[in-house]
């Protein structure tokens, strides 16, 4: 064997060696964490997006079963004497847009009370929340328990298909002062929806008559 080329083969990497291969190994490194850090944040954006789908369907879903089921059951007031609507509502309301009865309430524990239910919607700042009170008949200390349904509301409206088939604004229907306008139910309810991030929802639900 050449005794140079052992020479030169024991004396291993030299300087300038290591500080490029040291070199590689970073940039590697900034490279394979920019990578993952855009991975996080893709994976944190799905999952946002998910969970807001999620929500606004979830809420959609929800307002449709309470307009689908409506019932024309009036409800007494808290301070009793008169009869509140089946269905009151007015999107001139700076707090509650509608209150309704509807029927179907889900009693998995099977305790004694009516599957009818008293809710209502109403805007809270930009969110939207439903309330519900576990009796029909209320009493003006028993309180709703409230849910938020969603958020980054801009607006939200009500308009009530009548027997003539007009929308009205507001039920009972403006000029409607029969006697049984309280029992009285639309046929149609559209749900307009306005939300910061989506735009404008618009659907239509019937009430089955």
């Amino acid at each position: 064997m050449n005794p140079r080329s052992f020479t030169r083969r024991a004396h291993g990497f030299t300087l300038l060696e290591i500080l490029v291969a040291v070199l590689i190994f970073a940039v590697i490194g900034v490279l394979a964490m920019t990578g993952y850090n855009d991975l996080l944040k893709n994976s944190s954006s799905v999952d946002k997006s998910a969970t807001r789908v999620h929500a606004v369907q979830t809420a959609m879903t929800r307002m449709s079963r309470d307009f689908s089921s409506l019932e024309p059951r009036p409800v007494r007031e808290p301070l009793g004497g008169e009869m509140d609507g089946a269905l009151r509502a007015d999107n001139r309301s700076q707090d509650q847009v509608v209150e309704l009865t509807h029927s179907s309430w889900s009693n998995p524990a099977g305790i004694a009370r009516s599957t009818l239910q008293r809710v209502a919607y109403r805007l809270d700042d930009d969110k939207l929340r439903r309330d519900y009170w576990v009796v029909l008949d209320r009493t003006p200390n028993e309180e709703p328990v409230s849910v938020v349904m969603l958020d980054k509301v801009k607006s939200f409206k009500l308009r009530y298909l009548d027997l003539n088939h007009n929308w009205q604004e507001q039920w009972p229907a403006a000029g409607n002062s029969s006697p049984d306008a309280k029992w009285v139910l639309p046929i149609g309810v559209e749900i307009t929806l306005e939300l910061e991030d989506w735009g404008k929802l618009v659907r239509i639900i019937e009430v089955p008559g």
